[in-house]
């Protein structure tokens, strides 16, 4: 399936890294959601993917269906139920994530302000921008270095660019 550039996305960062068993498991039950998902009884042209065993992101074409608050909502209440399954945690939005080497890791605020504060996480570290919104961003704008990111508003008073 071809899913346009401007495709909605949900990024959900997963508070540790899972384990490639857990990643085939959860590729099934988000397969699943995706072939069923529906907003006011259209299907949706939905994926989801997983991306370094920390990453569930949902992308829905709208060219055929929008998703609506009630799909969303679907969607939010799914990635609950995956929380409570697996035990991790998909909606701290200050778990911040950050590649070291050729390794993804991430940190709650605190850690992560005494890892910039020791030199460890620099404005050249690439973060993740979970915010982002459609395909292309997720393509362009996702990993970025620090100092592009919308971290550095987080942190500003802490780094000098």
């Amino acid at each position: 399936m071809q899913f346009s550039e401007n495709s909605r996305v949900w990024v959900y960062q997963v508070n540790r890294k899972l384990s490639d068993n857990e990643v085939e498991e959860l590729k099934v039950l988000l397969n699943s959601f995706t072939t069923g998902w529906t907003a006011h009884n259209n299907q949706l042209k939905a994926k989801a993917e997983i991306r370094y065993n920390r990453f569930l992101i949902l992308i829905v074409d709208e060219s055929q269906a929008g998703a609506s608050g009630c799909s969303i909502d679907k969607s939010v209440h799914f990635m609950q139920q995956v929380e409570t399954k697996f035990n991790i945690n998909l909606f701290d939005r200050f778990n911040l994530a950050y590649r070291e080497g050729n390794e993804i890791l991430s940190a709650p605020r605190h850690e992560f302000e005494k890892l910039l504060k020791q030199g460890s996480i620099n404005t050249n570290t690439i973060v993740f921008n979970n915010m982002v919104q459609n395909l292309t961003e997720l393509n362009s704008k996702w990993e970025v270095p620090f100092k592009d990111s919308w971290h550095i508003q987080l942190f500003r008073d802490l780094v000098t660019v």
